[in-house]
């Protein structure tokens, strides 16, 4: 059978005939025969539209409320040293899964794994409204951070499997739009979306077409479905993620870097990440039915793992700025978090800005994709490098809002150009496991950059403030923020401006990393660059 085929060229990337797959009687799920009866038109088209951006919506808008409430969250629950474990307890869930709940719905159906992702992450959401301790709030942020996933890496996938190829910008760009307002308001409507998508979304979805008897019964398709799953992968992938990011928020916190812990959980994770390359070789090789979470094709793809890396550190960035920035706002200069939230509206509007910007240059103007990564890279190192020179006074300077706005536009060229360029860089037959992917290493990305800057500023902290406070002192403080107003005053300003250096500190690695993302970017040159269809 002849695989699918990209074929570039100096004008645009005309994609060939979508393949139709079919997940019940090949071992890889693909077809060679396209099927127009695979799209949705007309209204359940705009119906499941707007419904993908609703479950969009839900999943992001958790974001702002968080980042801009950890001061506070902290202040009721106690344990500001565990601030960050509240978002990288949900990231770790959510980026350690994204590719297993993409092949998931490769297998049982997108419509079964989207509701039931959306199902959990309700329950989950108002089971964190209700934690009493801090780490109940953690605990059910993980498992908030699993419906997170699969609502995600599933609405993406639909979103290029419900239009033909060249539709893929026009929907991508509508669904970026969501963003802006993700970030801006929040009302939670997880019932509704569940709803919408139950009533809208065929069933057996992108197999709709099929008749019945071709799909089979529910439990025949479910027992082949589960001789497929790759448990294996699945599970290497996600205990890989969660200890390289225990062991860096753990190093200098609880324990110390050279400490047993640290050694061996960063230890193990490495090994697990060797032995999940070996294991998708085998399986990839093998050919049998077990479908592999990561194909062996991938690591052979030069612009597809630069494509990964350049996630990894645009996640670092995007991730690590929404949550340090409000808090050096609420910090260093005395604001509330709703204060602190309005102040960074130019970051949070400018991101999704530039999304957009960056989508309908290359659907209209046919711009090569990676101008728009190397432009964000560089973008971004200006607005990183400037945030890291901000005075540590506690006063607000005007030019501070355009600091945001670089950092900000930054991000947002890139974040939806990558997910583009997916389909475009691999097979037809990998497209769920690449949309996911990307997702998932931005995510995962976000949680290893939190975690390196958290560590870098709690070893700033420890040492500096030290210089002037007593060690009980210093550990109250490092425990929770409202210490801060109960020392004297000439103190108070030593510990904010310690602060003020250790958030300036950290900016400064996020340029770093920005230039990093640079570099994965021209990794991606070639003769005829990617380009929309």
């Amino acid at each position: 059978m002849k695989e699918p085929s990209v074929e570039l060229d100096d004008r645009d990337v005309q994609v060939l005939a979508p393949d139709t797959p079919n997940v019940q009687d090949t071992p890889k799920g693909i077809e060679a025969a396209e099927n127009p009866a695979q799209y949705l038109t007309g209204t359940r088209l705009y119906g499941v539209t707007a419904t993908l951006c609703l479950c969009l919506f839900l999943t992001n808008l958790e974001v702002p409320i968080v980042s801009t409430s950890l001061v506070g969250i902290a202040g009721d629950l106690g344990g500001l040293e565990k601030i960050y474990w509240i978002t990288i307890a949900y990231l770790l869930r959510y980026g350690g899964v994204l590719v297993v709940c993409a092949k998931l719905s490769d297998i049982f159906g997108r419509k079964t794994c989207m509701i039931t992702s959306l199902g959990i992450f309700v329950v989950f959401s108002a089971a964190c409204g209700g934690a009493q301790t801090m780490t109940q709030l953690i605990v059910f942020r993980a498992l908030q951070g699993l419906g997170g996933a699969g609502n995600y890496a599933i609405a993406t996938i639909i979103v290029i499997e419900m239009v033909p190829p060249e539709k893929y910008a026009q929907y991508t760009g509508g669904v970026a739009s969501v963003f802006v307002f993700s970030l801006l308001f929040g009302p939670i409507w997880g019932v509704i979306a569940i709803v919408c998508l139950a009533l809208l979304l065929p069933n057996g979805f992108p197999f709709h077409y099929k008749s019945p008897e071709a799909r089979g019964t529910w439990g025949e398709a479910f027992m082949k479905a589960y001789h497929r799953i790759d448990i294996v992968g699945a599970f290497s992938v996600t205990a890989a993620t969660v200890l390289v990011a225990a062991g860096l928020n753990e190093a200098d916190e609880e324990f110390a870097w050279r400490s047993a812990f640290t050694i061996t959980v960063l230890v193990l994770s490495g090994l697990m990440w060797i032995f999940f390359a070996l294991w998708e070789r085998r399986v990839t090789l093998k050919a049998t039915l077990v479908e592999p979470v990561f194909p062996w094709r991938f690591f052979k793809n030069r612009v597809w793992m630069a494509m990964l890396l350049n996630s990894i550190f645009l996640g670092m960035n995007w991730f690590a700025a929404i949550f340090i920035i409000p808090q050096r706002f609420e910090i260093v200069n005395g604001l509330s978090s709703f204060q602190a939230a309005v102040r960074f509206i130019p970051f949070s509007i400018l991101s999704p800005v530039g999304s957009l910007v960056s989508l309908g240059l290359a659907k209209g103007a046919k711009v090569p994709m990676m101008y728009f990564l190397v432009a964000g890279a560089c973008v971004q190192i200006i607005g990183y490098g400037l945030l890291g020179t901000l005075p540590t006074d506690g006063g607000i300077r005007a030019r501070e809002y355009g600091y945001l706005v670089l950092a900000g536009f930054g991000c947002g060229l890139c974040t939806p150009i990558l997910t583009l360029m997916a389909p475009f860089a691999t097979e037809k037959q990998d497209h769920a496991v690449a949309m996911g992917a990307v997702a998932q290493f931005r995510i995962f990305g976000g949680s290893i950059g939190l975690a390196i800057v958290t560590a870098i500023q709690h070893s700033y902290l420890r040492t500096h403030l030290s210089n002037f406070l007593t060690g009980s002192v210093v550990e109250a403080v490092l425990d929770s923020t409202s210490v801060i107003a109960s020392l004297p005053s000439e103190t108070q300003v030593h510990v904010r401006e310690t602060y003020g250096d250790s958030y300036n500190l950290q900016m400064n690695v996020l340029a770093g990393m920005a230039g990093s993302q640079l570099l994965t970017s021209f990794l991606m040159c070639q003769k005829k660059l990617i380009r929309v269809a």
